[in-house]
């Protein structure tokens, strides 16, 4: 594949003695992950495979996935930790104002009252939002992803905008 790349689920673990893995999404949308035929690992090594995908089920609010060559859960496991990376352009479009974390990772965080603050390290999701994890100067920042905080996203600038309310950031003493 030479097209981006973006990552769209983690392989967590194991299901079942026949290869098949667990993988959770960093969307909503298992649509794609259901009926990609190929799909792209980078390994935690950094290593990246690019696997056919033979079958696909949800399970418990995550895909399983078996993929071709990896038929036992002794080979399975040595793929657990990976990141499932797809091209972007075999994504569904989102709406306006809506990413793919892929899209997102690695942008520089400025506040509006504080000026930069750091970069997009991690998504971490809850039931009730999305949280986003900023690392920089101001050490580790978790940041709501709703839209009272996030002003304004420009993917070709690399940039996030958003407005912070007091007490979110331990400030200097």
């Amino acid at each position: 594949m030479t097209e981006a790349l973006l990552e769209i689920a983690n392989i967590v673990g194991t299901h079942g003695l026949r290869g098949d893995l667990k993988a959770r999404l960093k969307s909503d949308n298992s649509d794609f992950l259901m009926t990609t035929k190929k799909i792209c690992l980078r390994l935690p090594t950094g290593e990246t495979l690019n696997l056919n995908v033979s079958r696909q089920a949800l399970h418990k609010g995550q895909v399983l996935l078996r993929l071709q060559g990896y038929d036992s859960i002794d080979q399975a496991e040595k793929l657990v930790g990976s990141q499932i990376l797809l091209a972007e352009n075999l994504l569904p479009n989102l709406s306006d104002g809506e990413y793919y974390w892929g899209q997102l990772k690695g942008l520089q965080v400025i506040d509006r009252g504080r000026g930069e603050i750091g970069r997009l390290q991690q998504l971490i999701s809850t039931a009730a939002h999305d949280t986003y994890v900023v690392k920089g100067a101001f050490g580790e920042i978790l940041i709501p992803a709703v839209h009272q905080f996030i002003l304004n996203v420009d993917l070709e600038a690399g940039v996030m905008q958003v407005d912070l309310p007091e007490g979110l950031i331990a400030e200097e003493q």
